[in-house]
């Protein structure tokens, strides 16, 4: 907390690297100049007196109805990072390893594959189940009595848990809840529900033989409880809701079900039917003949296979989003809608890319590509080839994993701007974290490969880290667990460099983008020249 430095980066996550680093608080005040960071740097050292949050209601994905969002000043927010570097190292290393969401180094990706290997050699009860508007009904008592901090942090946070909002201009007292849309709310509401997990593992402990009888998998306020028992999912859920009401908290009816993973069962009067949804996925198991479905051990075979795929509601939002797109882009030029749609897919894409993906992403490229004929019409009336052959040409595509694609009927500019497939992402398993491993345990070379994993193969990120001497190739600084890492290109692309090895550096992120603003300049002044 008395660090300069632990400062300076608390000011540059909120006003440089954040995505809501351009949204102001109450007071309008959105930091720009770099005269204007130092100046805060100075300002968040000492006591500060925190302002109301102001208000805005944000659209739900896939909804009519919108929900609440507090945003702090940009003062606050970087005084927030500050306590938030001085609280997560501790908390990171008392946290649950079945807990994913909202922290360093876990995505949502960890938590499916956590809830694939709990399920994988078996058939299996789940309680299916969301806490109801959990950042806004923590009980302010319960989580700073959790908390055991110098008096200042403390101060602090019962301050930012006590602001109030300011909603068009009208004030209101906020007596529960953390603030949405704070730097410091997502850990805060991860100490609240710290030990749901513990809780289950206290009650059902594993067997002599090693079999568990219960696991909750928790994301932020989604939460699954797996147990080959009817009676202690119902047990756990009834022990969970007990636990959940000194927080201010309990479970939405509506969004909880028991099912099971691959049968039909029948549970308070209705059918349930296999499988469930979780985190935009759809888990479930489907018979399969004994010797295609493996072994559970050496004696026994499996008559199921277990298979994770984009969940329904996923699919159809997204073709939603595309669709609007397109009629958005009705009177666009063809590389208006390619450069508007791309990002969407290939992220969509990515997102689902662990998974069993595959017949999904051809289906979603089959009705995008009637979409796309149904755009040419519109635009040439009833159309023959000579007209298609405008927007539909030949030619030969590379894929990120290095291969080349022949597409005869691909989407794309006569200047070879193109439009990506969903079936062009190659299906790459997501590799588990560990369950105790957190970025703040000194182990920096496991965590510098995962933090490659997003951008290029753990064996390549690792080569190069030796290579380097765990130094950064621009700033030559050491790397550290925290860091985000970019693998570069020490000869750009775009002026001959090759994808080898020896042409490849490791960066900082930071780094890596003053180096791409520098090249770009480069090629900027050498096209220049060139014209001259």
């Amino acid at each position: 907390m008395k660090s300069y430095y632990a400062r300076l980066l608390a000011v540059r996550r909120v006003t440089q690297d954040n995505q809501g680093k351009k949204t102001a608080g109450v007071d309008g005040m959105v930091v720009i100049s770099p005269k204007q960071r130092l100046e805060m740097a100075e300002k968040i050292k000492g006591n500060l007196k925190t302002k109301p949050l102001r208000r805005v209601w944000i659209p739900k994905p896939g909804r009519d109805e919108k929900r609440p969002l507090g945003i702090p000043t940009i003062q606050d927010r970087a005084r927030q990072a500050l306590v938030k570097s001085a609280l997560e190292p501790e908390w990171e290393g008392r946290f649950e390893g079945t807990s994913y969401g909202f922290r360093p180094g876990r995505s949502a990706h960890d938590a499916i594959g956590r809830i694939y290997t709990a399920i994988n050699q078996g058939q299996y009860y789940v309680l299916d189940a969301d806490i109801a508007k959990c950042f806004d009904r923590i009980n302010h008592d319960y989580l700073l009595s959790k908390i055991h901090c110098p008096s200042v942090i403390k101060r602090d946070l019962k301050q930012w848990l006590k602001a109030g909002v300011l909603d068009n201009g009208v004030f209101e007292d906020t007596e529960a809840g953390t603030p949405q849309g704070g730097v410091i709310s997502p850990i805060l509401a991860n100490i609240a529900l710290d030990g749901m997990a513990r809780l289950i593992e206290t009650m059902y402990p594993k067997a002599s033989g090693g079999k568990v009888k219960a696991t909750l998998i928790r994301y932020a306020d989604d939460f699954v409880v797996i147990s080959p028992s009817l009676d202690i999912i119902e047990q756990c859920k009834t022990a969970i809701s007990r636990w959940l009401k000194p927080i201010g908290l309990e479970i939405k009816p509506e969004k909880t079900r028991v099912c099971h993973t691959l049968n039909p069962i029948q549970y308070e009067g209705k059918t349930e039917e296999p499988g469930f949804d979780f985190l935009g996925f759809n888990i479930r198991q489907y018979p399969a003949g004994k010797h295609r479905a493996g072994k559970i051990n050496r004696d026994t075979r499996k008559t199921f296979l277990t298979h994770i795929k984009p969940s329904k509601k996923a699919v159809k939002a997204q073709i939603e989003v595309i669709k609007g797109v397109i009629k958005q882009h009705k009177t666009a030029p063809q590389s208006a809608l390619i450069s508007k749609l791309n990002p969407i897919i290939r992220g969509w894409s990515n997102y689902y890319s662990g998974v069993v993906s595959i017949e999904t992403f051809s289906k979603l490229d089959h009705i995008i590509w009637q979409m796309l004929r149904a755009w040419t019409v519109s635009r040439c009336g009833k159309a023959n080839y000579e007209k298609l052959s405008n927007y539909f040409i030949p030619g030969k595509v590379k894929l990120s994993n290095g291969k080349e694609r022949q597409e005869s009927w691909m989407f794309q500019t006569k200047d070879g701007l193109h439009f990506h497939k969903h079936s062009w992402t190659p299906i790459v398993r997501h590799t588990l974290v560990r369950p105790d491993a957190t970025p703040y345990d000194g182990n920096w070379t496991y965590w510098a490969t995962r933090k490659g994993q997003a951008i290029d193969t753990p064996t390549r990120v690792a080569k190069l880290l030796k290579k380097q001497k765990g130094r950064c190739a621009w700033c030559g600084q050491y790397f550290t667990p925290s860091d985000l890492v970019e693998v570069d290109h020490i000869v750009p692309r775009s002026q001959g460099g090759k994808e080898e090895y020896k042409n490849l550096q490791l960066l900082h992120r930071h780094c890596h983008d003053d180096k791409t603003a520098l090249d770009e300049a480069d090629a900027v002044s050498l096209t220049m020249e060139q014209s001259n």
